[in-house]
């Protein structure tokens, strides 16, 4: 399967989904770690994808977000952003705004 299809089906399959390095379990970067510490603080149930387990997987979500970092997060198919953005909307309360407007909390 080509990588933007996997990474696509992902996205639409899944209403919260993380592109991380590690788990959500086991993140294994600070930032991938903060957000997932604001998922669970929120109590959202996510999908936690490890990018350091397929480099191509790594490759492909930089290039279908033309976003240049991991994390990054999406929330019923729309791209949110990386740890920065997500923490700043988490502070401002938009983050929970929306994901309440979204229906998932």
């Amino acid at each position: 399967m080509e990588i933007k299809e996997k990474i696509k089906n992902l996205i639409s399959e899944n209403k919260v989904c993380l592109f991380m390095k590690g788990t959500p379990d086991n993140p294994q970067c600070g930032f991938s770690m903060a957000v997932v510490n604001v998922l669970k603080h929120l109590k959202v149930e996510f999908k936690g994808i490890n990018v350091l387990e397929d480099e191509i997987l790594r490759q492909g979500i930089k290039d279908y977000s033309d976003w240049p970092t991991i994390p990054q997060l999406y929330i019923k198919n729309e791209f949110i952003g990386g740890c920065d953005i997500v923490k700043e909307m988490f502070e401002k309360g938009e983050l929970k705004k929306m994901f309440s407007n979204k229906g998932i909390i």
